[in-house]
């Protein structure tokens, strides 16, 4: 089957969060059962380029049009990469936004890139499945059901839409749709309006044919008004074109026994790889080597509300009154950046951050730490905790969204489990989360067994990408009956 991915990030090329490790990972895992899969990205600053494939596109803007080119990303294991290459539009200092502030012409920027990627479909990579990605891409199944819904090569392909965060909409102004050449029709309750905005996300939840979300927790618990982010009556409309498929990781990048990125290897087997990996890390950090004998925490995180940074800062003076130390690696609301600093000055032999995201550090946290938090306000389903399984680093997490799937809580008494949970979003619930986690570390045969029964689980892409597959194939008939039935 023919597969386009569109999507506004993903490694090796560019990346903000989550969203694009699965850009990286899972194109790869269905090349791999068989697929032929393409991958189309904006071209931000510093992407480089094959060559040139289609040297201008027309894309109506309103009342004028612009011109972005197509450009060759090349292959990555076996995935065929696209770039809409714009300059004025994406070689930008970030991908989406300076100083915690959206830009302001985002709406423009990823309404082209979303017209771009479908002339793309009818010049030069026509799929059989598109499968998009958040409100950067949402558009796309918007302008198919619109205004290319007449388009014979087109009118068969169908797309699944995935919502990696429900919290970020792509929420803009009614003028919007003028300036974008949208027509007006669409700004109903049954369209793209949501509370007198024009809202991306809804658009592609309302005009895909199917949709997914990273997890089976997340994709019930969207449907409430908790968690719906106001979108969730839609989601409920369509709850039976609806599919929770859980988030896998890419082993080959992200596994103690083959990382090039951390100072030594390891295994389940022989772990004295990870304490060489501890004392890099806080060398790194420039911590002091007594904390090799505390546990040390670690945090890879974007700091936003939705990462439950709120509730460190509740309980910040007491969990410093613990014996351990922190590491953080992050960026984003300024609120968070100043807490993380203002901790790090008032213990700055225990307590270090680096504002930035840095793949090779954010490798050596999950190698050297010992415990791994995520104590998020939503998760949809999360990757960092994944990975800190595989490298034995122990997550302390709240039970929401893919934390909840993919983390057992350990117990004493029967040596099974994987990590420790918290279920109310309080700092008292965190706290007691983490003292239960450093107690258990204390006990040196029962932390290897806890770690141990993390290495050995397995969440690796293969059966993730097996139920897309048959996913895209759901998709696919179902679009061809609607084909022929709107022909008649």
């Amino acid at each position: 089957m023919r597969i386009l991915f569109v999507a506004s990030e993903g490694l090796p090329f560019c990346k903000t969060g989550g969203l694009a490790d699965v850009i990286e990972a899972l194109p790869k895992a269905l090349v791999a059962q068989g697929h032929d899969v393409a991958v189309v990205l904006p071209r931000y600053r510093n992407m480089p380029v094959k060559n040139v494939m289609i040297k201008s596109i027309t894309v109506p803007m309103g009342t004028a049009l612009r011109f972005p080119a197509i450009a060759d990303g090349g292959r990555q294991g076996g995935v065929q990469y696209f770039f809409v290459d714009d300059p004025e539009y994406f070689d930008r200092d970030q991908l989406y936004g300076v100083a915690g502030k959206d830009y302001p012409d985002n709406a423009e920027r990823f309404a082209e890139f979303a017209r771009a990627s479908i002339e793309l479909t009818k010049q030069l990579w026509l799929p059989e499945v598109i499968h998009c990605h958040d409100w950067q891409s949402a558009l796309v199944p918007v302008l198919l059901r619109t205004s290319y819904q007449t388009d014979r090569q087109l009118s068969g392909v169908p797309v699944v839409f995935t919502i990696h965060n429900m919290g970020y909409h792509g929420l803009f102004k009614r003028d919007v749709l003028a300036r974008l050449g949208l027509p007006e029709t669409l700004f109903t309750i049954d369209g793209l309006e949501f509370f007198g905005h024009v809202n991306f996300l809804k658009g592609g939840l309302i005009f895909a044919d199917y949709l997914t979300t990273v997890s089976r927790k997340y994709a019930e618990e969207i449907q409430t008004t908790e968690y719906g982010h106001g979108l969730d009556g839609v989601v409920r409309t369509r709850a039976d074109r609806l599919v929770g498929i859980l988030n896998g990781v890419d082993y080959a990048v992200w596994n103690p026994e083959v990382d090039s990125l951390v100072a030594a290897r390891y295994s389940a087997k022989d772990l004295s790889g990870k304490l060489v990996c501890k004392r890099d890390l806080l060398t790194q950090f420039q911590l002091p080597e007594e904390n090799l004998e505390r546990p040390l925490i670690g945090i890879v995180s974007r700091f936003a509300d939705q990462k439950g940074f709120d509730l460190l800062a509740q309980t910040s003076d007491l969990l410093m009154e613990e014996d351990l130390a922190i590491v953080a690696l992050g960026a984003g609301e300024a609120k968070h950046e100043r807490m993380f600093r203002e901790l790090a000055q008032q213990f700055p032999k225990r307590l270090a951050v680096k504002i930035a995201y840095d793949n090779t550090v954010a490798h050596k946290i999950e190698a050297g730490a010992d415990i791994f938090l995520m104590p998020s306000r939503y998760e949809p389903c999360g990757l960092n905790q994944i990975y800190s399984l595989r490298y034995g680093t122990v997550p302390v997490v709240r039970a929401t969204g893919g934390l909840d799937d993919t983390i057992e809580p350990f117990d004493r008494a029967t040596g099974r489990g994987t990590g420790f949970k918290f279920s109310e979003y309080t700092g008292e619930a965190l706290l007691g989360a983490l003292r239960e986690a450093l107690a258990v570390y204390a006990d040196k045969t029962l932390w290897r067994r806890v770690q141990t029964n993390g290495m050995a689980k397995d969440f690796s892409w293969n059966a993730s990408a097996l139920e897309y597959g048959r996913l895209y194939d759901l998709a696919r008939k179902s679009r061809i009956r609607t084909a022929v039935a709107s022909s008649k």
